[in-house]
C-alpha cells in the first residue's frame, strides 16, 4: 500500500492545514486501512479549553447582534470553501475514518446541503402572532440567539454530524466548539481552516465563532461541565449519553443526544426482491456496518424467505473488500481492533444461541496485519436472542422468519434502540400501518428504502436510548435558539388575563 502518512499531509497541506500541526504532540491518530501512524496531535489542555470557552462566549455576544440573513452569508461562503475542496476533504475522509471514496465525498456533499439549507433558513427563522384575550393586546413569540453550542462528534461521520449542528447555530447568532473523536482529529482540523477562510471572506466574523477541542473524554468533559455551554450536541454510544445526559441536567443545559440504533428491516409477501436485495446490502454493509443507522435486523416473511435469503448470501460473498481509495471497493476496514474484537465476540454468542453465521471471517490478516478488514455476516437467528437486541458496531446482519404481520411489528420494536427503521411491501395497508401510531417507534420510518442514508430536509433522531434529540432539517432549528413570548398593551386601560380582577 502507499504511504497513507503521506498522502494525508499533502491533502492537510492543500487544506490549509501545516505539516508541523501534524507532529506537534503525543496522541497518535491512525488510519484503518494500514493501521499506520498518520499524525501526532496534543491534547487541548485545561487551561487551553477554559480560554476557547471564554472566546466563544465572546464570540457569542457579538454574533448575535449580526441580522441573521448576514450570519446565513458566512455558512454560505463557507459552503464554496467546501465546494472547492470536495474532492480533497472527502478523500481525507476515506483516509482517516476508512470510508470508500463515494462515501467520503457523500459526507463533505452532506455538509454543502446542510449549509444551503442554514443559508435559506436564515431569513425564515420565523416567530408567531398569537390571539390575546385582552382588548388592545397583542401577543407574539420570538426566537433568540441561545448562546455557545458544544459539538461533541463520532468517528464515523467525522465531518457531517458536525455540519448538521454548526451551520443551524451559526445562523441562528451561536458561536461552536467542536471536540471531534480522537479517531478522526485530522478532518476537523481540515474543517476548521476552511471555515476559517470563510470567516475571512466575511470580514467581521469575531474570533472563537468556530473553535476546536482536540483530546479525549476528559477534553469533552469541559463542554458537558462548563455553565457558560447552552447546548451540547453529543453523537455516540449509548453509555456515553448516559453519562453525559445527568450532568448536563445537573446545570440545566440542554442536550441533544444521537446515541444507539439497532435498525431493522421488514420484508413482506408482496417486496419487491431486486429493490429489497439492494437495500439491504447498503444499509448492512455500507460504512463496514459503521453507521448508527445499519441495518442489524431483517424481519423477513416467511414465504419469501428462501427467496432472498440465498441472494442475499450470494451477494455477500461477492462483495468486493479492501482498500478504500480503490473505486471497485464496497467494503473498507473497520476502525480498528477494538470494533474487530466485539464483532468476534457478538458471533460467538448469536452462534451459542442457535445463529447459523455466514461471513465475519477477518480478511487478508497477513497482508494487512495492521488493520481490520472482515467479511460481513449474515447470521441467521431462530429469534430475536439478547446479542441480537444489543447494538453491535460492525457489519452484522441478524436475520428472522415472521409469519404475520403483527408479529413483525413486534419484533421490530423490541428493542432499546428507536432509532431508524424500513419495511419493504407493495401492500398499501402493511406501508400505512408502519408509518402509524401503531407501527414503528422509531424516529425515522422509510418505506421501500433502508434505515440508512438520511436526506438532510428531515430531522435526523431516534426515540428510546437513542436519546430523543434531532439534528439536521424541518423546525430543528428552534433547538438552537430560546423562545420568548411577549405582551403589548397598546391601549390606556390595564385587563387581566383570566377575568382577574385587582383594582387600586
Amino acid at each position: 500500500m502507499d504511504s497513507v502518512r503521506e498522502e494525508a499531509a499533502g491533502l492537510l497541506e492543500g487544506l490549509g492545514v501545516a505539516r508541523t500541526a501534524l507532529t506537534s504532540g503525543l496522541r497518535e491518530v491512525r488510519s484503518p486501512i494500514n493501521g499506520e501512524a498518520i499524525a501526532s496531535l496534543s491534547d487541548t489542555s485545561p487551561a487551553a479549553a477554559t480560554q476557547t470557552i471564554d472566546n466563544a462566549w465572546r464570540a457569542f455576544q457579538a454574533w448575535r447582534k449580526i441580522p441573521p440573513p448576514h450570519r446565513g452569508e458566512l455558512v454560505r461562503l463557507f459552503a464554496e470553501q467546501l465546494r472547492a475542496e470536495k474532492e480533497p476533504l472527502g478523500r481525507l475522509v476515506t483516509l482517516e475514518a476508512g470510508k470508500i471514496l463515494s462515501e467520503g465525498q457523500g459526507e463533505v456533499q452532506e455538509m454543502i446541503d446542510i449549509c444551503v439549507y442554514a443559508a435559506g433558513l436564515s431569513r425564515q427563522l420565523c416567530g408567531l402572532t398569537i390571539a390575546s384575550e385582552r382588548p388592545d393586546h397583542r401577543l407574539t413569540e420570538t426566537w433568540h440567539p441561545l448562546g455557545v453550542v458544544g459539538v461533541i462528534s463520532a468517528f464515523n461521520f467525522p465531518v457531517a454530524v458536525w455540519a448538521w449542528n454548526a451551520a443551524l447555530a451559526l445562523v441562528c447568532g451561536n458561536s461552536v466548539i467542536w471536540k471531534p473523536s480522537e479517531k478522526t482529529p485530522l478532518c476537523a482540523l481540515a474543517v476548521q481552516s476552511l471555515f476559517e477562510r470563510a470567516a475571512t471572506q466575511f470580514g467581521d466574523a469575531p474570533h472563537g465563532l468556530s473553535t476546536l477541542l482536540l483530546g479525549g473524554r476528559e477534553v469533552g468533559e469541559n463542554l458537558i461541565d462548563d455553565a457558560r455551554v447552552a447546548l451540547v450536541s453529543a453523537t455516540g454510544s449509548t453509555a456515553m449519553g448516559r453519562a453525559v445526559a445527568p450532568r448536563l441536567a445537573a446545570r440545566f443545559a440542554r442536550a441533544i443526544l444521537e446515541l444507539g440504533g439497532n435498525n431493522a428491516g421488514i420484508v413482506c409477501p408482496s417486496a419487491d426482491i431486486n429493490l429489497a436485495l439492494r437495500a439491504i446490502a447498503f444499509g448492512a454493509m455500507g460504512t463496514a456496518g459503521q453507521r448508527c443507522t445499519t441495518l442489524r435486523r431483517l424481519i423477513v416473511h416467511e414465504d419469501v424467505y428462501d427467496a432472498l435469503i440465498p441472494r442475499l448470501k450470494a451477494v455477500y460473498r461477492s462483495v468486493r473488500i479492501g482498500d478504500p481509495r480503490e473505486c471497485e471497493t464496497l467494503v473498507g476496514p473497520l476502525i480498528g481492533a477494538a470494533s474487530f474484537e466485539l464483532m468476534r465476540l457478538a458471533l460467538a454468542e448469536a452462534a451459542s444461541s442457535g445463529g447459523v453465521v455466514t461471513g465475519g471471517e477477518r480478511f487478508d490478516a497477513d497482508q494487512h496485519p495492521n488493520a481490520y478488514y472482515v467479511r460481513p455476516a449474515l447470521v441467521e437467528m431462530p429469534a430475536q436472542t439478547e446479542v441480537v437486541r444489543r447494538e453491535t458496531f460492525a457489519p452484522i446482519l441478524y436475520v428472522m422468519k415472521y409469519a404475520h404481520f403483527e408479529d413483525a411489528v413486534q419484533i421490530h420494536n423490541d428493542v432499546p434502540q428507536g432509532l431508524s427503521s424500513s419495511i419493504f411491501t407493495l401492500n398499501l395497508r402493511e406501508a400505512e400501518r408502519f408509518l402509524s401510531a401503531e407501527g414503528s417507534d422509531c424516529g425515522i420510518v422509510n418505506v421501500n428504502i433502508g434505515p440508512s442514508g438520511a436526506e438532510i430536509g428531515g430531522a435526523f433522531g431516534g426515540e428510546k436510548e437513542t436519546g430523543g434529540g434531532r439534528e439536521s432539517g424541518s423546525d430543528v432549528w428552534k433547538s438552537y435558539m430560546r423562545r420568548s413570548t411577549g405582551t403589548v398593551n397598546y391601549g390606556s386601560s390595564l385587563p387581566l388575563a383570566q377575568g382577574v380582577r385587582f383594582d387600586v
